[in-house]
Protein backbone atom coordinates (compact mmCIF):
# COMPACT_ATOMS: atom_id res chain seq x y z
CA UNK A 1 0.00 0.00 0.00
CA UNK A 2 1.80 3.51 -1.36
CA UNK A 3 1.55 6.65 1.11
CA UNK A 4 -1.48 8.09 -0.54
CA UNK A 5 -3.58 4.87 -0.55
CA UNK A 6 -2.70 4.25 3.75
CA UNK A 7 -3.62 8.16 4.41
CA UNK A 8 -6.87 7.55 2.63
CA UNK A 9 -7.48 4.55 4.42
CA UNK A 10 -6.79 6.24 7.84
CA UNK A 11 -9.02 9.48 6.65
CA UNK A 12 -12.11 7.01 5.92
CA UNK A 13 -11.81 4.99 9.08
CA UNK A 14 -11.27 8.45 11.23
CA UNK A 15 -14.44 9.57 8.95
CA UNK A 16 -16.81 6.64 9.51
CA UNK A 17 -15.63 7.33 13.24
CA UNK A 18 -16.73 10.90 12.92
CA UNK A 19 -20.25 9.38 11.55
CA UNK A 20 -19.66 11.70 8.41
CA UNK A 21 -21.82 11.64 5.99
CA UNK A 22 -20.05 10.88 2.32
CA UNK A 23 -20.76 14.69 0.25
CA UNK A 24 -18.63 16.16 3.17
CA UNK A 25 -16.48 13.12 2.95
CA UNK A 26 -15.62 13.51 -0.31
CA UNK A 27 -15.20 17.41 -0.44
CA UNK A 28 -12.84 16.73 2.65
CA UNK A 29 -10.84 14.22 0.69
CA UNK A 30 -10.18 15.63 -2.70
CA UNK A 31 -7.45 18.40 -3.01
CA UNK A 32 -8.05 22.13 -3.42
CA UNK A 33 -5.63 22.43 -6.34
CA UNK A 34 -3.09 20.34 -7.54
CA UNK A 35 0.09 21.86 -9.84
CA UNK A 36 2.49 20.52 -12.13
CA UNK A 37 4.97 22.30 -13.69
CA UNK A 38 7.93 21.57 -16.01
CA UNK A 39 10.97 23.43 -15.32
CA UNK A 40 13.93 23.56 -17.51
CA UNK A 41 17.15 25.48 -16.88
CA UNK A 42 20.52 26.09 -18.18
CA UNK A 43 23.39 23.69 -16.31
CA UNK A 44 26.55 25.10 -15.31
CA UNK A 45 27.86 23.02 -19.07
CA UNK A 46 26.06 25.13 -20.89
CA UNK A 47 23.31 22.06 -21.62
CA UNK A 48 19.49 22.63 -20.60
CA UNK A 49 17.60 20.01 -18.26
CA UNK A 50 14.47 19.43 -17.80
CA UNK A 51 12.52 18.84 -14.20
CA UNK A 52 9.18 18.38 -13.03
CA UNK A 53 7.76 20.06 -10.26
CA UNK A 54 4.73 19.89 -7.90
CA UNK A 55 2.53 21.55 -5.68
CA UNK A 56 -0.60 19.64 -4.05
CA UNK A 57 -3.03 22.33 -2.23
CA UNK A 58 -5.48 19.83 0.00
CA UNK A 59 -7.25 22.02 2.18
CA UNK A 60 -7.72 25.65 3.24
CA UNK A 61 -11.11 25.54 5.52
CA UNK A 62 -9.22 26.60 8.22
CA UNK A 63 -6.14 28.60 7.05
CA UNK A 64 -3.34 29.65 4.37
CA UNK A 65 -2.53 26.06 3.14
CA UNK A 66 1.06 25.07 4.76
CA UNK A 67 3.31 22.75 3.48
CA UNK A 68 7.24 21.68 2.59
CA UNK A 69 9.06 21.70 -0.90
CA UNK A 70 11.19 18.27 -0.79
CA UNK A 71 13.95 17.77 -3.56
CA UNK A 72 14.50 14.22 -4.58
CA UNK A 73 14.55 12.07 -7.57
CA UNK A 74 11.30 9.93 -6.19
CA UNK A 75 8.83 12.44 -5.87
CA UNK A 76 5.67 11.87 -7.62
CA UNK A 77 2.19 13.06 -7.18
CA UNK A 78 0.61 10.49 -5.34
CA UNK A 79 3.48 10.77 -2.42
CA UNK A 80 2.93 14.56 -2.89
CA UNK A 81 -0.71 14.30 -2.41
CA UNK A 82 -0.21 12.43 0.73
CA UNK A 83 1.92 14.37 2.06
CA UNK A 84 -0.30 17.42 1.50
CA UNK A 85 -3.76 15.48 3.28
CA UNK A 86 -1.18 14.66 5.62
CA UNK A 87 -0.53 18.70 6.55
CA UNK A 88 -4.24 19.40 6.53
CA UNK A 89 -4.66 16.67 9.67
CA UNK A 90 -1.44 17.44 11.20
CA UNK A 91 -2.41 21.60 11.35
CA UNK A 92 -5.71 20.56 12.83
CA UNK A 93 -4.56 18.70 15.40
CA UNK A 94 -1.80 20.95 16.52
CA UNK A 95 -4.76 23.60 16.50
CA UNK A 96 -2.70 26.37 14.51
CA UNK A 97 -4.64 28.25 11.63
CA UNK A 98 -3.28 26.44 8.21
CA UNK A 99 -4.77 23.96 5.87
CA UNK A 100 -2.58 21.44 4.11
CA UNK A 101 -0.12 21.83 1.18
CA UNK A 102 3.08 19.67 -0.34
CA UNK A 103 5.60 20.67 -3.11
CA UNK A 104 8.56 19.15 -4.54
CA UNK A 105 11.08 18.06 -7.72
CA UNK A 106 12.42 15.00 -9.01
CA UNK A 107 15.23 15.74 -8.97
CA UNK A 108 19.20 14.06 -7.57
CA UNK A 109 20.42 16.98 -5.69
CA UNK A 110 24.00 15.53 -5.42
CA UNK A 111 23.64 15.67 -8.98
CA UNK A 112 23.15 19.61 -8.86
CA UNK A 113 25.74 22.15 -8.52
CA UNK A 114 24.48 25.16 -5.96
CA UNK A 115 24.00 27.07 -9.09
CA UNK A 116 22.22 24.89 -10.71
CA UNK A 117 19.78 24.18 -7.55
CA UNK A 118 19.61 28.29 -7.43
CA UNK A 119 18.29 28.68 -11.12
CA UNK A 120 16.31 25.43 -10.38
CA UNK A 121 14.19 26.82 -7.40
CA UNK A 122 13.88 30.28 -8.71
CA UNK A 123 12.30 28.74 -11.99
CA UNK A 124 9.85 26.69 -10.37
CA UNK A 125 8.91 29.69 -7.85
CA UNK A 126 8.40 31.76 -11.29
CA UNK A 127 6.07 29.00 -12.45
CA UNK A 128 4.25 28.78 -9.18
CA UNK A 129 4.50 32.23 -7.52
CA UNK A 130 0.67 33.24 -8.70
CA UNK A 131 -0.75 30.02 -6.64
CA UNK A 132 1.26 30.69 -3.40
CA UNK A 133 0.93 33.57 -0.99
CA UNK A 134 1.26 34.66 2.62
CA UNK A 135 -2.53 34.25 3.09
CA UNK A 136 -2.21 31.05 0.83
CA UNK A 137 0.12 28.93 0.58
CA UNK A 138 3.28 29.00 2.41
CA UNK A 139 6.44 27.01 1.74
CA UNK A 140 8.86 25.44 4.14
CA UNK A 141 11.80 23.14 3.75
CA UNK A 142 11.63 19.18 3.52
CA UNK A 143 13.93 16.36 2.46
CA UNK A 144 16.41 18.20 -0.13
CA UNK A 145 15.63 21.64 0.73
CA UNK A 146 16.65 23.90 3.90
CA UNK A 147 16.70 27.58 4.57
CA UNK A 148 19.29 28.44 1.40
CA UNK A 149 16.20 27.08 -0.63
CA UNK A 150 13.47 29.10 1.11
CA UNK A 151 15.80 32.23 0.88
CA UNK A 152 16.06 32.11 -3.18
CA UNK A 153 11.99 31.35 -2.85
CA UNK A 154 11.39 34.48 -0.99
CA UNK A 155 13.84 36.42 -3.03
CA UNK A 156 12.16 35.39 -6.57
CA UNK A 157 8.38 35.96 -5.04
CA UNK A 158 9.23 39.21 -3.87
CA UNK A 159 10.40 40.66 -7.45
CA UNK A 160 6.71 39.49 -8.61
CA UNK A 161 4.76 40.58 -5.53
CA UNK A 162 7.29 42.98 -3.17
CA UNK A 163 9.26 41.78 -0.17
CA UNK A 164 7.46 39.43 1.53
CA UNK A 165 9.38 37.65 4.51
CA UNK A 166 5.87 35.64 5.76
CA UNK A 167 5.68 33.73 2.36
CA UNK A 168 8.26 31.04 3.13
CA UNK A 169 9.33 29.48 6.37
CA UNK A 170 12.67 27.83 7.33
CA UNK A 171 14.23 30.75 6.34
CA UNK A 172 17.54 32.30 7.96
CA UNK A 173 17.71 34.17 10.63
CA UNK A 174 18.97 37.59 8.65
CA UNK A 175 15.90 37.01 6.22
CA UNK A 176 13.30 36.76 8.74
CA UNK A 177 13.82 33.33 10.14
CA UNK A 178 12.57 32.40 13.82
CA UNK A 179 14.76 31.29 16.37
CA UNK A 180 14.30 27.64 17.35
CA UNK A 181 13.25 26.67 13.91
CA UNK A 182 16.40 24.57 13.09
CA UNK A 183 15.75 22.44 16.04
CA UNK A 184 11.92 22.40 16.04
CA UNK A 185 10.88 19.17 14.90
CA UNK A 186 13.46 17.46 16.81
CA UNK A 187 12.40 19.38 19.82
CA UNK A 188 8.73 18.37 19.12
CA UNK A 189 9.61 14.58 19.14
CA UNK A 190 11.23 15.38 23.02
CA UNK A 191 8.07 16.75 24.22
CA UNK A 192 5.70 14.48 22.11
CA UNK A 193 7.53 11.52 23.72
CA UNK A 194 7.83 13.21 26.84
CA UNK A 195 3.65 13.53 27.55
CA UNK A 196 3.42 9.83 26.18
CA UNK A 197 6.14 8.49 28.96
CA UNK A 198 4.31 10.17 31.62
CA UNK A 199 0.96 8.68 30.54
CA UNK A 200 2.70 5.84 31.27
CA UNK A 201 4.87 6.35 34.73
CA UNK A 202 7.90 6.96 33.11
CA UNK A 203 10.62 9.58 31.44
CA UNK A 204 13.36 10.19 29.15
CA UNK A 205 15.92 9.26 32.04
CA UNK A 206 17.33 5.81 31.43
CA UNK A 207 15.38 4.63 28.64
CA UNK A 208 17.29 3.48 25.49
CA UNK A 209 16.19 4.95 22.17
CA UNK A 210 17.06 3.68 19.18
CA UNK A 211 16.86 6.87 16.31
CA UNK A 212 16.55 5.88 12.27
CA UNK A 213 17.67 8.51 10.76
CA UNK A 214 20.12 11.31 11.54
CA UNK A 215 19.32 14.11 9.64
CA UNK A 216 17.64 17.27 11.14
CA UNK A 217 14.70 15.76 12.93
CA UNK A 218 16.98 12.97 14.24
CA UNK A 219 20.02 14.96 15.22
CA UNK A 220 18.22 17.31 17.22
CA UNK A 221 16.25 14.69 18.71
CA UNK A 222 19.20 12.62 19.85
CA UNK A 223 21.24 15.58 21.39
CA UNK A 224 18.15 16.71 23.28
CA UNK A 225 17.32 13.26 24.56
CA UNK A 226 20.70 12.81 25.56
CA UNK A 227 20.91 15.89 27.54
CA UNK A 228 17.76 14.53 28.86
CA UNK A 229 19.42 11.30 30.54
CA UNK A 230 18.15 9.27 27.75
CA UNK A 231 20.54 6.71 26.48
CA UNK A 232 20.80 6.17 22.54
CA UNK A 233 21.85 2.89 21.26
CA UNK A 234 21.76 2.44 18.03
CA UNK A 235 21.63 5.26 15.12
CA UNK A 236 21.46 5.00 11.25
CA UNK A 237 21.65 7.43 8.18
CA UNK A 238 22.27 7.29 4.60
CA UNK A 239 26.12 6.60 5.20
CA UNK A 240 25.69 3.56 7.44
CA UNK A 241 24.40 2.52 11.04
CA UNK A 242 26.26 2.39 14.23
CA UNK A 243 25.10 0.54 17.61
CA UNK A 244 26.75 0.76 21.44
CA UNK A 245 24.75 -1.32 24.00
CA UNK A 246 26.04 1.29 26.46
CA UNK A 247 24.86 4.61 24.64
CA UNK A 248 26.50 6.48 22.10
CA UNK A 249 28.45 9.43 22.52
CA UNK A 250 26.02 11.85 20.95
CA UNK A 251 28.37 15.39 21.62
CA UNK A 252 30.93 13.32 19.50
CA UNK A 253 28.43 11.47 17.02
CA UNK A 254 27.66 14.61 15.60
CA UNK A 255 31.11 16.24 15.47
CA UNK A 256 31.84 13.15 13.53
CA UNK A 257 28.88 13.92 11.35
CA UNK A 258 29.68 16.77 10.93
CA UNK A 259 33.10 16.70 9.54
CA UNK A 260 32.23 13.36 7.84
CA UNK A 261 28.49 13.61 6.22
CA UNK A 262 27.74 10.91 8.54
CA UNK A 263 27.62 8.62 11.28
CA UNK A 264 29.97 5.38 8.80
CA UNK A 265 33.52 5.35 10.40
CA UNK A 266 32.39 6.69 14.48
CA UNK A 267 35.30 5.20 16.42
CA UNK A 268 32.55 5.12 19.69
CA UNK A 269 30.26 2.86 18.23
CA UNK A 270 30.22 -0.45 15.71
CA UNK A 271 29.08 -0.57 12.26
CA UNK A 272 26.05 -2.57 12.27
CA UNK A 273 23.53 -3.49 9.19
CA UNK A 274 21.66 -0.51 8.55
CA UNK A 275 18.43 -2.60 7.67
CA UNK A 276 18.66 -4.09 11.94
CA UNK A 277 19.23 -1.00 13.25
CA UNK A 278 15.12 -1.04 13.74
CA UNK A 279 14.90 -4.40 15.12
CA UNK A 280 17.63 -3.51 17.44
CA UNK A 281 16.66 -4.22 21.37
CA UNK A 282 15.65 -0.64 22.78
CA UNK A 283 12.53 0.85 24.52
CA UNK A 284 11.67 3.48 22.40
CA UNK A 285 12.36 3.33 18.67
CA UNK A 286 12.03 6.72 16.26
CA UNK A 287 12.12 6.38 12.46
CA UNK A 288 13.09 10.00 11.93
CA UNK A 289 14.20 9.18 7.82
CA UNK A 290 11.97 7.71 4.95
CA UNK A 291 8.06 6.55 4.85
CA UNK A 292 7.44 2.93 4.83
CA UNK A 293 10.43 1.97 6.76
CA UNK A 294 8.51 -0.06 8.86
CA UNK A 295 6.33 -3.20 7.25
CA UNK A 296 5.17 -6.27 7.60
CA UNK A 297 8.06 -8.54 6.99
CA UNK A 298 10.47 -6.29 9.87
CA UNK A 299 7.30 -5.66 12.11
CA UNK A 300 7.27 -8.95 14.11
CA UNK A 301 11.23 -8.57 14.58
CA UNK A 302 10.39 -4.86 16.40
CA UNK A 303 11.92 -5.12 20.37
CA UNK A 304 10.61 -1.38 20.95
CA UNK A 305 7.84 -0.88 23.36
CA UNK A 306 7.13 2.57 22.03
CA UNK A 307 7.03 3.71 18.80
CA UNK A 308 7.88 7.90 17.93
CA UNK A 309 7.59 9.00 14.23
CA UNK A 310 9.69 11.40 13.65
CA UNK A 311 9.09 10.85 9.91
CA UNK A 312 6.07 11.27 8.04
CA UNK A 313 4.10 7.69 7.12
CA UNK A 314 6.67 5.35 8.49
CA UNK A 315 5.09 2.73 9.55
CA UNK A 316 2.45 0.88 6.92
CA UNK A 317 -1.40 0.00 8.02
CA UNK A 318 -0.32 -3.64 7.69
CA UNK A 319 2.50 -3.08 10.32
CA UNK A 320 0.63 -1.11 12.20
CA UNK A 321 -1.78 -4.22 12.73
CA UNK A 322 0.85 -6.61 13.89
CA UNK A 323 2.55 -4.01 16.26
CA UNK A 324 -0.96 -3.10 17.70
CA UNK A 325 -1.43 -6.80 18.34
CA UNK A 326 2.12 -6.86 20.02
CA UNK A 327 0.79 -4.29 22.73
CA UNK A 328 3.41 -1.45 20.93
CA UNK A 329 2.24 1.79 21.60
CA UNK A 330 3.03 4.08 18.32
CA UNK A 331 2.69 7.97 18.61
CA UNK A 332 1.41 8.63 14.99
CA UNK A 333 3.62 10.98 13.02
CA UNK A 334 0.40 13.56 12.65
CA UNK A 335 1.20 14.08 16.16
CA UNK A 336 4.41 13.20 16.97
CA UNK A 337 6.23 15.43 14.31
CA UNK A 338 4.47 18.77 14.27
CA UNK A 339 6.68 20.43 16.11
CA UNK A 340 8.22 21.62 12.98
CA UNK A 341 4.73 23.60 11.45
CA UNK A 342 4.31 24.51 14.60
CA UNK A 343 7.73 27.08 14.93
CA UNK A 344 6.76 27.34 11.04
CA UNK A 345 3.76 29.03 12.78
CA UNK A 346 5.29 30.89 15.01
CA UNK A 347 7.70 32.40 12.05
CA UNK A 348 4.84 33.41 9.79
CA UNK A 349 2.97 35.26 12.91
CA UNK A 350 6.18 37.04 13.54
CA UNK A 351 6.64 37.88 10.42
CA UNK A 352 3.22 39.34 9.26
CA UNK A 353 3.90 41.49 12.85
CA UNK A 354 7.07 42.78 12.08
CA UNK A 355 8.08 41.77 16.11
CA UNK A 356 10.66 39.00 16.49
CA UNK A 357 10.68 36.45 19.70
CA UNK A 358 13.46 35.02 21.45
CA UNK A 359 13.99 31.74 21.58
CA UNK A 360 12.93 30.75 25.04
CA UNK A 361 9.57 31.84 23.88
CA UNK A 362 9.73 30.29 21.02
CA UNK A 363 10.77 26.67 22.90
CA UNK A 364 8.03 27.67 25.92
CA UNK A 365 4.93 27.74 23.46
CA UNK A 366 6.02 24.75 20.98
CA UNK A 367 5.71 23.02 24.69
CA UNK A 368 2.35 24.36 25.19
CA UNK A 369 1.25 23.51 22.29
CA UNK A 370 2.68 20.00 22.11
CA UNK A 371 1.72 19.49 25.55
CA UNK A 372 -2.03 20.56 25.08
CA UNK A 373 -2.13 18.71 21.41
CA UNK A 374 -1.36 15.47 23.31
CA UNK A 375 -4.02 16.32 26.32
CA UNK A 376 -6.50 16.61 22.79
CA UNK A 377 -5.39 13.16 21.51
CA UNK A 378 -5.86 11.20 24.39
CA UNK A 379 -9.42 13.06 24.60
CA UNK A 380 -10.26 11.95 21.30
CA UNK A 381 -8.74 8.15 22.41
CA UNK A 382 -11.38 8.18 25.26
CA UNK A 383 -14.48 9.19 23.19
CA UNK A 384 -13.73 7.02 20.21
CA UNK A 385 -12.26 4.17 22.13
CA UNK A 386 -9.32 3.72 19.58
CA UNK A 387 -5.63 3.82 18.90
CA UNK A 388 -3.51 6.90 19.07
CA UNK A 389 -3.17 6.85 15.31
CA UNK A 390 -7.04 6.90 15.07
CA UNK A 391 -7.51 9.33 17.31
CA UNK A 392 -5.02 11.62 15.88
CA UNK A 393 -6.99 11.51 12.32
CA UNK A 394 -10.20 11.70 13.85
CA UNK A 395 -9.37 14.68 15.54
CA UNK A 396 -7.46 16.61 12.79
CA UNK A 397 -10.56 15.66 10.35
CA UNK A 398 -13.08 16.26 12.45
CA UNK A 399 -11.50 19.81 13.31
CA UNK A 400 -11.42 20.25 9.23
CA UNK A 401 -14.83 19.02 9.00
CA UNK A 402 -16.68 21.62 11.62
CA UNK A 403 -14.52 24.63 9.84
CA UNK A 404 -16.33 23.49 6.06
CA UNK A 405 -19.63 23.25 7.63
CA UNK A 406 -19.28 26.80 9.72
CA UNK A 407 -17.86 28.35 6.43
CA UNK A 408 -21.18 26.63 4.14
CA UNK A 409 -18.85 24.40 2.06
CA UNK A 410 -20.15 20.77 3.37
CA UNK A 411 -23.23 21.21 2.09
Amino acid sequence: MNALAATNRNFKLASRLLGLDSKLEQSLLIPFREIKVECTIPKDDGTLASFVGFRVQHDNARGPMKGGIRYRPEVEPDEVNALAQLMTWKTAVAKIPYGGAKGGIGCDTSELSISELERLTRVFTQKIHDLIGIHTDVPAPDMGTGSQTMAWILDEYSKFHGHSPAIVTGKPIDLGGSLGRDAATGRGVLFATESLLNEHGKSIAGQRFVIQGFGNVGSWAAKLIDEKGGKIVAVSDVTGAIKNKDGIDISGLLEHTEENIGVKGFDGADAIDADSVLVEDCDILIPAALGGVIHRENANEIKAKFIIEGANNPTDPEADEILRKKGVVILPDIYANSGGVIVSYFEWVQNIQGFMWDEEKVNKELKSYITRGFKDLKEMCKTHSCDLRMGGFSLGVNRVAQATVIRGWGS
